[in-house]
């Protein structure tokens, strides 16, 4: 019993109902001027639901009054982009009216039922639905009370529910919405793990070279020993403020728009760089560029970028093979350099960081990576969905 009960105490059981009635004051209106009629503000809405801002508003109240309990809105707030967004939006304004229309109806009739037939089990006339009376014998009427009590309550909570579910379909989020969403969720997360790399490569450094310097000072016992430690110190501790300080800036900076990074389409000055650093690049670029997505094309090139940096870090001026292929349904990236056995790179936090945010770039795009060993040559290899 307490089960069934839980929805009347629900907050979002009433501003459901309420976001259903808010229509029925236009329908109200309209009643006065030509009850004859009443399909006139139902029409009404059509020029009303093309207008981009109604979008972004509707998305509002459904998200305050259907889903008031939940912290991510799973309804659009942007005003209507295309014409599918418009002809969404004019649906569900003709749909919110016709539940709310039968909410109303509801809401005001079954009530009414209710107390017609309490005043008929009392053996008084009714008075409120004509014809009540006769339909229904007066001894039956105060078995029939919870009737319509019943259908008051499925109503109201059936009805909320179902309201919700439709406004998820018709205002939820477009194709190109969601893809928006992504890729700012993609960019949020890269930016998290690149600032939480800097922060334990520079602060890492800083407490390791504090505490081996510390202990060589107390193990030498030279005064003189002692002060160059000290210095030492010091200046890796101003270094490592100075970074902490850079990073807390990017972090109280305003967020930069995701068409301001660079794409593969500014592959060269990546190339131009490496070459400069001593390596020999052969590159081999298949494919148009400037079609692929910019979600995948700025990945991508931080992919590239990334193993461009492994190259130079742990091979140096080695032949480098860069291969970028735009398929029809995918981008390769292909970066490979001779595996020499004195430079066989080893694991360590620098080299491991870099090689998973690889990965995971790749995998927030649906796509994958593998870095390692391959035929005589370090290799790394990606494969990034364009759709």
């Amino acid at each position: 019993m307490g089960r069934l009960l839980r929805p009347l105490l629900r907050g979002k059981t009433y501003t459901r109902l309420l976001h259903l009635w808010v229509p029925m004051l236009l329908v109200s209106v309209w009643m006065f001027i030509d009850p004859r009629q009443p399909w006139v503000p139902a029409l009404a809405l059509i020029p009303v639901g093309l207008v981009p801002a109604v979008r972004r508003g509707e998305g509002v109240q459904a998200h305050l009054l259907l889903t008031p309990d939940e912290q991510e809105p799973g309804f659009s707030v942007a005003p209507s982009r295309t014409w599918r967004d418009r002809l969404r939006t004019v649906l569900w304004l003709e749909a919110r009216m016709a539940l709310g229309a039968v909410a109303m109806f509801g809401c005001v009739w079954l009530p009414i039922v209710a107390v017609e037939l309490v005043r008929s089990a009392g053996g008084r006339a009714v008075t409120g639905i004509p014809g009540l009376a006769e339909v229904v014998p007066q001894w039956w009427s105060a078995l029939l009370v919870p009737l319509p009590l019943v259908l008051l309550y499925a109503l109201v909570v059936v009805l909320g529910d179902l309201t919700t579910s439709v406004a998820r379909r018709l205002l939820g989020p477009s194709a190109a919405e969601r893809l928006a969403a992504l890729e700012a969720r993609a960019e949020q997360l890269l930016e998290r793990n690149r600032i939480a790399r800097e922060l334990h490569d520079s602060i890492g450094h800083a407490l390791t070279v504090a505490v081996v310097q510390a202990g060589a000072a107390r193990a030498a016992g030279d005064a003189a020993f002692t002060d160059r430690a000290l210095e030492a110190i010091e200046e890796t501790g101003r270094a490592a403020l100075e970074d902490l300080e850079r990073v807390l800036g990017v972090l109280r900076e305003a967020e930069r728009p995701s068409g301001s990074r660079p794409t593969l389409s500014e592959a060269d000055r990546l190339l131009q760089s490496a070459r400069a650093s001593g390596a020999q690049i052969d590159a081999e670029v298949t494919g148009p560029l400037e079609t692929v997505p910019g979600p995948v094309s700025r990945e991508g090139y931080r992919i590239l970028q990334e193993s461009l940096t492994n190259v130079l870090r742990h091979a140096g001026a080695v032949p480098v093979l860069v291969r970028v292929e735009v398929a029809e349904d995918v981008l390769r990236l292909e970066v490979r350099n001779p595996l020499l056995a004195a430079r066989v790179p080893r694991p360590g936090p620098g080299r491991d960081s870099g090689l998973r945010g690889i990965r995971e770039r790749a995998a927030l795009l649906g796509g994958r990576a593998s870095t390692g060993p391959h035929a005589g040559d370090w290799q790394v290899h990606a494969e990034l969905p364009l759709s």
